[in-house]
């Protein structure tokens, strides 16, 4: 007589980053709107201008980088009184910047930083798409390794010896409730000081490693 056992695997990885993109907006805002478009546009420049010397695609130390089109908008704020005043006009561009190599990143990131209009919004953390698939696929193996040492446990618990494997899926899909999966790498996050300003001013960051998490489902048979 045989009996079915159901189990979950579930494998987690941390592994190290090996890329950070780095998201920043310049922005101003004042009562002309010709001025505020052109303090935007001479600070993105000179931000673009710092990039376009690093970029290489193959060897970085910026693989990749884009910026958003220019947003413009007015807005007439009122005083304590309850008085609306003049229009206040802002602008602000948004640029990523991926990096390869963390130092250059870092002195970059510094020197940006002190450009005035530049808030720093984050950076995240991540792994190639090459390495995040090799990754996957052993952490996935790991978690189905998982589940057959567990069901061997059940089936000693109950003097079975022999364990067969009869179905393996990802959760949920074996009619069992079970925890979501997890095959994709954990929000990416860093520890960093933000915001313009002189100075000389070091941004502290420190890269997290990424979590690869799987979950599987099994049914097994024991005898």
């Amino acid at each position: 007589m045989s009996t079915e056992i159901t189990v979950q695997g579930h494998f987690t990885a941390w592994i190290p980053a090996e890329r950070a993109t780095v998201s920043i907006v310049v922005g101003f805002d004042g009562p002309e709107r010709s001025s505020v478009l052109s303090s935007v546009t001479a600070a993105v420049q000179t931000v673009t201008s710092s990039i376009a010397p690093l970029h290489d695609p193959q060897d970085g130390p910026v693989t990749w980088w884009s910026s958003d089109r220019i947003r413009v908008w007015a807005q007439r704020p009122w005083n304590t009184e309850g008085k609306q005043l003049a229009p206040v006009h802002h602008a602000s561009i948004a640029v990523s910047v991926k990096f390869k190599d963390f130092d250059a990143l870092a002195e970059w990131l510094t020197e940006a930083a002190t450009v005035p209009g530049v808030q720093v919004s984050g950076i995240e953390w991540a792994l190639t798409q090459a390495r995040r698939t090799s990754v996957t696929t052993e952490v996935r193996s790991r978690a189905v390794k998982g589940a057959a040492d567990k069901a061997r446990v059940f089936a000693q618990a109950i003097g079975a010896s022999d364990v067969r494997a009869v179905a393996i899926s990802d959760p949920g899909m074996l009619g069992v409730r079970s925890t979501a999966d997890t095959t994709s790498p954990a929000t990416m996050r860093a520890a960093a000081s933000t915001g313009s300003g002189g100075g000389d001013r070091v941004l502290d960051f420190t890269p997290e490693d990424i979590e690869v998490s799987v979950s599987v489902d099994a049914r097994f048979e024991a005898s």
